[in-house]
Parts: structure tokens; C-alpha cells; sequence
């Protein structure tokens, strides 16, 4: 018996494209958090449960998830300023599943990447009730 499909095609789909299409924050944030280097996994612009697939957050697709630390980052560029009501409904549903949002300016990834690499960390902290990394 074929599997049921575990996402919608058309998030799947705007998932890929937006991993094509990263923005130079996106990039330089991805390299200080890729590869277990804060002590978990995060992977980049999936449904939480990797590759839209496993929890699947209907329309949502977070910019980097780590589904053990049930930890989403979203870094927000200019257009953010107005779209703050979109924004906070979407952090309420991530909320809802279970994850903590934490959110950053593409300026302060930019010109102070070590400062947002320290406040991911000790939300992984709080997350876990222990230290994955000394930064």
C-alpha cells in the first residue's frame, strides 16, 4: 500500500526554491549552525520534521528548525516592519506544536553574528536545561 504523502507538494515544493534562494543573512547564519556545530541539528527552510515532511506546519516553512531542540529561528529582513501581525500569528502556531521562536534582524546576522550565535545558544539552553556548546 503506497505511503501517504507527509506534506503538501506545493510547500515542498516553496521549500526547496526558498534553500535555492538563500539571502546573504540566511547563508552566514547557516554556516555558525549547520553541521551540529551548536551541539543539534538545524536544518534550513523545512517543515519542522525535516523536508516538509514528519510535522508538517501547513503553509509555514521556518527559515532554520532543530526538531530535537524544538527550536525555530527566523530572521527577518525590512519587509517584516509591516507584516508584524502576520509574524506573531505565525509565531503562535509554531508555538502551539511545541517550539520555541526565536527571531533576528538580517542587519544585527550581518554585522554581529557572534552576539545572535550566543543568543541562539543559550536558548538552546533554555531549551534543554543544559549546555550544548560553549561558544
Amino acid at each position: 500500500m503506497p505511503r501517504k504523502p507527509r506534506s503538501d507538494p506545493k510547500t515542498r515544493h516553496k521549500a526547496i526554491e526558498l534553500r535555492r534562494e538563500s539571502t546573504p543573512a540566511e547563508s552566514k547564519l547557516w554556516s555558525r549552525i549547520r553541521n551540529d556545530q551548536l551541539g543539534v541539528t538545524f536544518r534550513r527552510h523545512t517543515c519542522p520534521g525535516g523536508r516538509c515532511q514528519g510535522h508538517p506546519v501547513g503553509i509555514y516553512i521556518p527559515d532554520f528548525c532543530s526538531p530535537k531542540a524544538k527550536l525555530i529561528i527566523e530572521l527577518d529582513g525590512s519587509q517584516h516592519i509591516e507584516q508584524g501581525a502576520y509574524d506573531e500569528e505565525r509565531t503562535k502556531y509554531l508555538e502551539s506544536l511545541g517550539y520555541k521562536v526565536i527571531r533576528f534582524w538580517n542587519n544585527d546576522v550581518m554585522n554581529n553574528i557572534d552576539s545572535v550565535v550566543l543568543a541562539i545558544v543559550h536558548a538552546l539552553e533554555d531549551e534543554t536545561g543544559k549546555e550544548q556548546i560553549s561558544p
